[in-house]
């Protein structure tokens, strides 16, 4: 086809017009004019610059979080009531919250520092801006002994200083009435009361079960009291841990009531337990009443009530609201008033919780993690001594071995060492304290438990039920061994039961050394028997009671030290993004208010979860048990059931059949 516009004469342009193209069929469709690379390159840019908005979004909402998420050192009012509200359990080092296990619905419970509340106390005794305490347990799930005659003493210490200290609960247990008899005022509401159960209970026994399942418990233990694994090869408890079992439980029973009865001398604490149904009848079927009768309580009252009461002694933020009262929470008081630190440091490194190998957030004692801390303690100049403060139930031998030598590497440099024992100081929690110089313990600390054990199931028996054999060959009596399906030979029980003995010979090696005292005399004592703090110390395994301040006192004078000293913590510090994913996805207050736990039944319905998370502890030890164990599992009962962070792998002899496991 020809193009003549040019030609044409009568085209205004003329001759010199630009040829136009007439149009093609097709032309009318868009073409475009980037290339593939730049399209790729443009989409790349594009993503540069939102995730740039998106980092600079987050920057500044962290910023704000963190400046928004730490609690507020400014007090809300110039002068009021302290408030304590023990939502939950109290602990020497709470568990450090996982945020992204709590959105994926991870269920935790929120846990006090013991130390913090105790702190706060005792700064309020002197301070004019408290003009009274309250303890809100109407949520409180409890703690150890150890911990709650702690802040009992502490509110005594309040008390003496001639300020009010008031307590509300709708219902109290053996825990939280522990702290509300040092309250000058109890109160319950009319729908609750006092019911005191006292330490013992149930256990459950699996052997039947792992029976019925053909699972065999390849057990390997030394001690006649080791009634740890019992639930695996009995179906009750054997006669021995009976015995051992009534005599510690006794004693801390015995405690209990002397530190009621000294704090409410009046009450008639007796017959109200000794027959609480009765107590109940006579008062016309009336919790409430049956309590104040007793003297258990001193007043029944709402919520509303109760703070009326608080208000009218510590004035009311909103007059037109005289339930409204000033309150100091108790985060604010502990972050306005942080501990002194006059004079020289010594060092306490906690050690909080099951004995693991390699490292551990807190809440779990890491080998590696709690030896470092001893380390960097023994590398600080400023470090006079290390007060090691033991809360554990013990667990790797190897974890519980690298702590130990750590602490002789520390006393290497001429630092001594004092162990402080909490609620629990046992198995392995007493394998770290031999290389004390001085071991202090409280009448109803839970200590001893010189044991050790190993565990390994094997599946022959299951797999023979669904008719699936095993065979194969061998070149050593070891070959294949252990065999968990197969069944473990007697070649390598001989070699693991070996294991164990050799271990606990050293563990009463070690107690006999340190406790200066014959081997068989040790070997009595032993054999996995739990003591009480009181008992402990009649048969040498502590020095003398007294609590954290008794041993940072010793250990300063140990070291000669003149002056005052103050206590310069060794411990991983939660930071602060975690603190604030933490308030912004509810792992803080991991139930809803409205789910907590009120009242008796509410309480009965919680401890049953405390006891199902129990149950998967002890399930959990078939498979996660991988080193040979100091652990006093009994001694959990008298620890709140709290889940912890994820262990670190264990290592060792039986480290590699746990995972064969999984």
């Amino acid at each position: 086809m020809t193009d003549t516009t040019a030609n044409n004469p009568n085209d205004p342009a003329g001759p010199w017009a630009i040829p136009v193209r007439r149009p093609l069929p097709g032309d009318d469709k868009p073409k475009s004019t980037t290339s593939f690379p730049r399209k790729v390159w443009n989409l790349l840019v594009a993503i540069k610059d939102g995730l740039a908005l998106i980092f600079l979004l987050l920057f500044f909402v962290t910023l704000f979080g963190l400046l928004a998420g730490r609690p507020n050192a400014g007090l809300p009012v110039s002068e009021g009531a302290l408030l304590i509200e023990l939502d939950g359990i109290v602990s020497e080092q709470p568990a450090e919250i996982d945020p992204f296990a709590a959105l994926s619905g991870g269920n935790n419970l929120k846990e006090v520092r013991v130390r913090d509340v105790v702190h706060a106390l005792e700064s309020a005794a002197d301070d004019s801006r408290v003009t009274s305490v309250v303890l809100d347990l109407d949520r409180f799930l409890g703690g150890g002994q150890v911990s709650l005659a702690e802040i009992g003493d502490a509110i005594d210490k309040v008390r003496a200083k001639k300020k009010p200290v008031l307590a509300f609960a709708t219902a109290y247990t053996t825990d939280s009435y522990q702290i509300a008899s040092h309250a000058s005022e109890v109160w319950a509401d009319p729908i609750g009361g006092v019911a005191i159960a006292g330490p013992g209970g149930s256990r459950l026994y699996y052997k039947g079960l792992m029976d019925r399942l053909g699972v065999t418990a390849n057990i390997y233990r030394v001690g006649t009291f080791k009634s740890a694994v019992e639930p695996y090869l009995r179906a009750d408890q054997s006669p021995e841990a009976e015995a051992a079992n009534l005599a510690y439980a006794g004693a801390l029973w015995e405690q209990w009531l002397a530190d009621v009865k000294k704090a409410r001398p009046t009450a008639k604490i007796d017959p109200f337990i000794a027959d609480t149904g009765a107590a109940v009848r006579a008062a016309g079927n009336d919790l409430g009443k049956a309590s104040l009768d007793a003297g258990l309580v001193d007043k029944l009252g709402s919520r509303m009530a109760f703070a009326s009461r608080v208000a009218e002694i510590s004035g009311t933020y909103d007059d037109s609201q005289p339930w409204n009262y000033n309150a100091i929470p108790l985060e604010n008081w502990v972050a306005a008033n942080p501990p002194k630190q006059p004079g020289s440091a010594i060092a306490v490194v906690p050690v909080v919780g099951e004995i693991v190998d390699g490292e551990a957030p807190n809440g779990v004692a890491g080998g590696e993690t709690v030896a470092q801390h001893i380390l960097d303690a023994a590398a600080d100049d400023s470090i006079k001594a290390i007060v090691l403060r033991v809360d554990s139930p013990g667990g790797s031998v190897l974890a519980s071995e690298q702590i130990r030598q750590a602490l002789l590497a520390a006393k290497a440099k001429k630092l001594p060492v004092v162990v402080s024992m909490a609620n629990v100081a046992a198995s392995g929690g007493y394998w770290i304290s031999t290389p004390a110089d001085r071991i202090f313990a409280e009448p109803d600390t839970i200590t001893g438990s010189i044991g050790v054990f190993g565990i390994l199931p094997s599946f022959e028996q299951t797999l023979a039920k669904v008719g699936v054999t095993t065979d194969g060959i061998a070149t050593t009596p070891l070959s294949g061994q252990p065999d968990i399906l197969g069944g473990v030979n007697a070649e390598f029980n001989a070699l693991a039961q070996a294991s164990v003995e050799d271990i606990y010979a050293r563990f009463t090696g070690l107690v006999a050394k340190s406790r200066k005292q014959p081997l068989a005399k040790v070997e009595e004592i032993a054999e996995g028997r739990v003591w009480a703090g009181g008992t402990a110390r009649q048969i040498g395994l502590v020095d003398q009671f007294g609590g954290l301040p008794d041993a940072i006192a010793a250990a300063a004078k140990l070291a000669r030290v003149d002056g005052e000293v103050h206590a310069k913590y060794f411990e991983n510090e939660p930071s602060e993004f975690s603190k604030m994913l933490a308030k912004w996805t509810g792992a803080e207050q991991p139930e809803e208010s409205a789910a907590l736990p009120r009242g008796w039944f509410g309480i009965a319905a919680m401890n049953r979860q405390l006891v199902e998370r129990r149950v998967i502890q002890d399930l959990a030890l078939l498979t996660e048990a991988g080193s040979v164990q100091a652990s006093c599992l009994d001694c959990r009962a008298y620890l709140p059931a709290v889940p912890r962070p994820g262990k670190a792998e264990a290592k060792g002899f039986l480290a590699t059949l746990a995972l064969l496991l999984r």
